[in-house]
């Protein structure tokens, strides 16, 4: 099974190389790779104390980043190397202040995974969420160096668990310690004899805390709104896009429309401007030629902003629900916002629980994102309720950071 592991890493990386002709994402991941070893070779000297975290892309970073900065503050004679797999994460993250080292890291090839333990010999690895490449977790292992795999979260789905998946399970054994989100994570661990678990609840919780405590100042928000209350979207697709502009035709309440998209290439930026061509949209890039005045919508053309927008609206929009999945619904509720999101939701706990709570809203479509959105907008008590859930649910679920950190002390 090592082999077929090992072939479809191989058949990845094929499959990149001839994304790569077209598609600039994946010419971006293919380029940041090129000449890492001597990169690596020459930023790390062997005689430093290393403490590794990998993440796959810029949300997990968000969510690894509270144990992280925890870290680095109390070990202040260790050094941090941070590693990206994914382009979005690594181009926004690059000049990390609170990481010493920052690279991509390497394709999961036996000889990659022992050419990057060797030159960069980390005391501790930390992998963030769904980050399984089973050669660096057989070098780890081999080396004797403890991983811990921080906020994971387990489903019967995966191929862990099922009949097939003897091999995978196998590779459990190689990680050190799981701290996972919930206590069916860990009963579903036992039930494949992996008992070096423990439940920590998500670091999510304890990184939004922290932006909704960060002082941030954006003067195109309020000159954007002018008064009017604002509804944030947050890393929409097309589809949610087409329900946002189906609200902005329906909706008599009078609001305006931040967008911040998931994709901010130039063709999908302009697909937006022709979408909401009837409401004088504005790009965020282009703010200081723009009339905001007659403008409905500030199109944000660039990432790495989101969590810091949403404090300046009176409702939240998340997107990806009517796609592969919703995206951080935790980012908005920490400034005590109602969140409505799409049907696309139940494998994300947090938005389920917040659903039930009654600080999300669930819609199948633009009647009901509509029906949803009227409500919050005219029922004052309705509103001021769900935003109250919302907070007081991000606050009641912090302190994921302080378990992952306590049990750090036994491996450093």
């Amino acid at each position: 099974m090592h082999f077929l592991y090992n072939i479809s890493v191989l058949l990845y990386a094929l499959g990149i190389r001839i994304a790569a002709l077209f598609n600039s994402k994946a010419r971006r991941w293919l380029m940041g790779r090129k000449g890492i070893f001597s990169e690596l070779a020459a930023a790390f000297n062997g005689n430093e104390k290393i403490i590794w975290f990998h993440c796959a892309s810029l949300g997990e970073f968000e969510q690894g980043r509270p144990v992280l900065e925890a870290l680095k503050e109390r070990y202040k004679d260790h050094k941090i190397l941070l590693t990206f797999f994914s382009p979005s994460g690594y181009e926004v993250r690059q000049n990390y202040a609170q990481a010493d080292y920052v690279f991509y890291l390497p394709l999961d090839t036996a000889q990659n995974a022992r050419k990057f333990i060797t030159l960069t010999r980390p005391r501790l690895a930390v992998f963030v969420k769904y980050e399984f490449w089973f050669n660096y977790l057989r070098e780890l292992s081999r080396n004797k160096i403890p991983l811990l795999m921080v906020s994971v979260i387990f489903r019967p789905s995966q191929h862990f668990f099922r009949p097939w998946g003897r091999w995978f399970r196998r590779q459990l054994q190689k990680v050190t310690y799981f701290f996972v989100q919930n206590q069916d994570s860990k009963d579903l661990l036992s039930t494949v004899k992996v008992f070096h678990v423990g439940v920590s609840g998500d670091t999510r919780f304890d990184r939004v805390l922290q932006l909704a405590d960060e002082e941030m100042k954006l003067p195109v928000m309020e000159a954007f709104s002018g008064g009017s209350p604002l509804l944030v979207a947050g890393s929409t697709w097309p589809s949610d896009e087409d329900l946002l502009k189906s609200l902005l035709e329906q909706s008599e309440q009078s609001f305006k429309l931040v967008l911040a998209p998931h994709l901010v290439d130039k063709e999908h930026i302009q697909q937006i401007l022709e979408k909401f061509s009837s409401w004088q949209p504005v790009l965020f890039s282009q703010q200081k030629d723009a009339d905001f005045a007659e403008s409905r919508v500030l199109v944000i053309d660039s990432i790495g902003m989101l969590s810091g927008l949403y404090r300046f609206a009176k409702i939240a929009y998340i997107g990806g629900g009517f796609g592969a999945g919703i995206h951080n619904v935790l980012e908005a509720a920490t400034y005590g916002l109602p969140v409505i999101f799409g049907t696309n939701y139940k494998r994300f706990q947090e938005a389920v629980q917040l659903s039930e709570l009654g600080g999300g809203f669930p819609v199948e479509n633009s009647s009901e994102c509509l029906s949803a959105f009227n409500r919050l907008m005219t029922d004052t008590v309705f509103c001021s309720n769900s935003a109250d859930i919302s907070r007081k649910f991000v606050v009641n679920n912090a302190g994921a950071t302080g378990r992952v950190v306590e049990k750090v002390k036994e491996y450093l």
